[in-house]
């Protein structure tokens, strides 16, 4: 199993440890995860980190694709991975209506529709057998409606094809289309030991859709975990406990809310209805206390190194059964990043 971490941090100044990923980079970890929402953004950090680093793999962990159309994702994931000698890979996702519509003012349409356009146009582009020319459901190249001066392309600079690309993917229309048409996937609140159950099957749904001998032999599942080191266990989980009920009760509607769902086929069902619906009522307190310390502990590492060392042991079996490619470590603290390099490399 191979080791990542996160690069960047959500709030009002945009700040990376360049300290802390660097002593990841010595401690052999394979990668460092940058982030976008509605405020800093994913490709200025993730040149920051390449051109601060040396052996460290900088993926983004998720450029949001109706923020950029597909071609310009193209020409920001060549050059980066020109400038880097090879160090960069191309996260995407879809985000989610309420940021896509609320903050970019585009139409979120059909997210799964969006996710095989726009990675086949990609392709085409890094391939460069010819130029480009794409009519599907959401992009059409060249434009149609216009002054009709468009003409196909051709990018001037020579890509890398073999650029990989993942897609961030919970739900098992969203599996299945990672399994089919990208490279990797991040999932996120993973057990690792109920990949099999929760994750696999879409997964290879996908694979057997896309054929070619596809497999997880060369596919990358890269969940994170967030790992906090300390002697009291119950306040450790409170510091997760609010941002999983965030998700799990507040990202998206009451009908419609993967997060919601994913928790449910973790096993937390009567949980989940009712973290979403103290959330809903705007009672975030007791929405978070409300996450039982079961999900916590089944999908996050916190309390007592010792603790922490034993839970460790099960990523590493899920990593022998290639079940987990990367796991991507969310801490502040150096000694996190040293133990699971200890337990897991």
């Amino acid at each position: 199993m191979k080791l990542g971490t996160g690069a960047i941090g959500f709030g009002p100044k945009a700040r990376i440890n360049l300290d802390l990923l660097r002593h990841a980079e010595s401690l052999g970890y394979d990668t460092a995860w940058t982030a976008e929402a509605y405020g800093n953004d994913a490709v200025s950090t993730a040149a920051w980190v390449l051109a601060s680093t040396t052996t460290l793999k900088v993926g983004t962990s998720i450029m949001q694709m109706p923020a950029r159309t597909p071609a310009m994702t193209a020409m920001t994931a060549m050059t980066l991975d020109h400038l880097s000698g090879g160090r960069f890979i191309l996260g995407l996702g879809p985000s989610g209506p309420q940021v896509v519509e609320g903050w970019h003012g585009v139409p979120y349409g059909k997210p799964l529709a969006r996710t095989r356009e726009y990675i086949e146009i990609i392709r085409q582009i890094w391939a460069r057998e010819k130029p480009l020319e794409f009519h599907g459901e959401h992009y059409n190249i060249p434009a149609a409606g216009g002054t009709g001066l468009g003409k196909p392309l051709k990018s001037i600079l020579h890509g890398n094809p073999d650029i990989p690309i993942y897609t961030a993917s919970i739900s098992p229309n969203g599996l299945r289309c990672a399994g089919e048409v990208a490279d990797g996937v991040f999932p996120m609140m993973m057990d690792p030991e109920k990949v099999d159950e929760v994750y696999l099957p879409y997964l290879e749904e996908g694979f057997a859709k896309a054929g070619n001998g596809k497999s997880l032999d060369n596919f990358a599942i890269v969940p994170g975990a967030t790992m906090i080191i300390a002697d009291d266990v119950d306040k450790a989980r409170g510091a997760v406990k609010g941002h999983m009920a965030l998700y799990i009760g507040g990202m998206g509607a009451r009908g419609k809310n993967f997060y919601n769902d994913l928790a449910k086929r973790l096993g937390f069902e009567e949980a989940a209805v009712k973290i979403q619906d103290l959330f809903l009522d705007g009672k975030k307190m007791e929405a978070a206390a409300a996450v039982p310390d079961e999900l916590v502990d089944a999908c996050h590492l916190v309390g007592p190194k010792e603790r922490i060392r034993d839970r460790l042991q099960a990523w590493k079996e899920a990593g022998e059964k290639r079940w987990v490619d990367t796991l991507n470590i969310g801490s502040p603290q150096p000694e996190a990043l040293e133990l699971a390099a200890e337990v897991l490399l």
